[in-house]
């Protein structure tokens, strides 16, 4: 997934093998749209990753699905 454009993403060097994370953190937000996918309520995802906001997870899925929107 392509996260260029969400403030909530970056890329670091060096860290996660530059990976996209979460800002500040070395969570992937594709793991965490992927959970919401699989059925994982934002609580559930969040007491996996409890240094997240609810409202990071909800903007991190909603950024997610709208990108898939427009790339359909």
């Amino acid at each position: 997934m392509d996260w260029t454009g969400c403030e909530l993403v970056e890329r670091v060097e060096g860290r996660c093998s530059g990976r996209p994370t979460v800002c500040g953190t070395r969570i992937f937000p594709d793991s965490i749209v992927r959970d919401f996918d699989m059925g994982a309520s934002v609580e559930e995802i969040q007491t996996d990753y409890p240094t997240l906001e609810a409202d990071t997870i909800r903007q991190l899925v909603e950024f997610a699905h709208a990108r898939r929107r427009s790339a359909a």
